[in-house]
């Protein structure tokens, strides 16, 4: 499961913000008519290494929306980022989407399509190479680059888990 041991526990101290992602309007037909609804994936994120994604549904969009930041504020992850861009190559995937995020040089932006570059703009990413494989469904897609951004390691991490210093994750 990704992202288990990086979770943000309080929100209340965290400057949000929150990004549309998609808006899927929902139809009901029964005998007295259609009724329709919507569904909004709404991602949050201080820019800062802390993300999550949210999922609202309302017979209004404004209301759907808040829905998603509300939801989206309940699960948080804390995402190691290295000099603007992620510590290494990961692959993930949810669903039919499977996502790969590789380090960029300063400079590069943040070369991603779509959902995935409203969550890693929201993560606070400005250099990455990113590339969707399979699905574009917004709401796979989103939930694929969590996956990924939630296995991320940085090297502190990777020595402090191993019980060896920063020299021997390195040097080896």
């Amino acid at each position: 499961m990704a992202g288990v041991n990086n979770r943000v526990k309080s929100t209340n101290d965290i400057e949000l913000k929150d990004r549309l992602v998609a808006i899927n309007r929902v139809t009901k037909v029964t005998k007295g008519g259609r009724t329709f609804s919507f569904a909004a994936i709404v991602v949050v994120g201080n820019e800062d290494g802390i993300v999550g994604w949210g999922l609202g549904k309302a017979g209004e969009v404004t209301t759907a929306i808040a829905k998603g930041v509300e939801a989206a504020k309940k699960n948080l992850i804390k995402v190691p980022i290295l000099k603007g861009t992620v510590p290494h190559e990961q692959l993930a995937r949810f669903g039919g989407s499977e996502v790969m995020l590789r380090p960029a040089a300063p400079g590069t932006g943040v070369k991603a399509g779509g959902a995935m570059r409203a969550v890693l703009e929201s993560v606070g990413v400005t250099d990455v190479l990113a590339k969707s494989k399979g699905s574009s469904n917004p709401h796979n897609l989103v939930k694929a680059t969590i996956e990924a951004l939630g296995e991320l390691r940085d090297a502190y991490t990777v020595a402090q888990n191993r019980g060896i210093s920063m020299e021997k994750v390195f040097k080896g």
